[in-house]
């Protein structure tokens, strides 16, 4: 008789590996979400930002897996973002939100904005 396969474990290293990378960035984010049974709109600030999500400060408690409206504007532009996110990570008043279904321009927008920024640790 043989053995069961064993499954492999994550390397630490390979669990904090991200699909892509996280710049610095401050800017203010408005996000809307759903409270009991009203919308609330709060105000944020955006401290890191990906290609697939961002980084942001707010003062809420928001679970894993809830979803808001975020709007903010690139400093430098005038072009307003209304995107929805979900909640991937929390960590106090510290919340990491993936982006849900990024228009084709805005991936190439967030892209060449993203090259003028410093990479995050």
């Amino acid at each position: 008789m043989t053995a069961p396969t064993q499954k492999r474990t994550a390397d630490p290293m390979d669990r904090r590996r991200r699909r892509h990378s996280r710049f610095r960035a401050d800017f203010t984010v408005i996000a809307s979400y759903l409270e009991a049974n009203d919308y609330r709109k709060l105000e944020g600030h955006c401290r890191d930002l990906s290609e697939a999500g961002m980084g942001l400060l707010l003062a809420t408690d928001m679970n894993i897996g809830e979803v808001a409206g975020l709007n903010f504007c690139l400093p430098g532009s005038a072009t307003v973002w209304e995107l929805r996110g979900v909640v991937r990570y929390r960590r106090g008043y510290h919340y990491g939100f993936e982006f849900l279904s990024l228009t084709v321009g805005q991936r190439e927008s967030l892209k060449i904005y993203l090259c003028t920024l410093e990479p995050a640790d």
